[in-house]
């Protein structure tokens, strides 16, 4: 079993406990890259709050996303899979629309179900939380691992269009650490893979809105 990567950024409380458990089965996509892509900006992480499924982009947020669509339209992107949640479908309908492909719906896509925080502040988010009526976070970095494998074994280059969550996972899941550069909302990235060893890299930078993840 390989060593859980190292991450240097400050990241939230239980962070280290995500990506243990995250980097305890590393995820080995058969591609040799692909795109993944944040939702815009909501109400909900401007104020920093636990946010439901059906919280929508903010009037930035379909900025951001009507921006990432311009970034991607070059790309050569096959498919586009992505979270049902209201904020990530809509940002994933912008790209497609551009990229002339319809979304595919997933639900375990989602971001974590913080259950009873939900509508609470998420200014000291904890990863390592269990919240009432919420989700684990062994359950969480499961499901994601599953979505994950899955939206990756889709013709590719493929485009994951999720949630900051997701990222974290995904970015475990792969031994990629992780900054700011890479966290803020609507921002396109790329996931490449050189032997054994994956990278990320944004593909432009100075995207508005904050990296505040839940």
């Amino acid at each position: 079993m390989s060593a859980a990567p190292h991450f240097t950024v400050q990241h939230p409380a239980g962070f280290d406990e995500l990506v243990r458990l995250a980097s305890a089965a590393p995820l080995s996509p058969a591609c040799d890259h692909f795109y993944f892509l944040r939702h815009g900006q909501t109400g909900g992480n401007a104020l920093r709050i636990f946010q439901g499924v059906d919280e929508p982009l903010s009037e930035l947020g379909l900025q951001q996303a009507a921006r990432a669509a311009t970034l991607l339209a070059g790309e050569p992107i096959r498919t586009l899979v992505a979270s049902d949640a209201h904020r990530a479908l809509t940002t994933a309908k912008a790209v497609g629309a551009a990229l002339k492909l319809v979304p595919l719906e997933r639900e375990n896509l989602r971001e974590r179900h913080f259950g009873d925080l939900i509508g609470t502040s998420s200014a000291n988010l904890d990863w390592a939380c269990a919240p009432a009526n919420g989700e684990t976070l062994p359950g969480f970095v499961e499901r994601k691992r599953a979505a994950l494998d899955a939206a990756l074994a889709e013709p590719g280059p493929v485009l994951v269009v999720a949630h900051g969550g997701t990222l974290y996972v995904l970015a475990a899941l792969l031994g990629v650490p992780i900054g700011p550069d890479v966290l803020g909302n609507a921002q396109p990235l790329r996931f490449e893979r050189n032997g054994p060893t994956w990278t990320v890299r944004a593909l432009a930078q100075d995207v508005d809105g904050g990296a505040a993840i839940a």
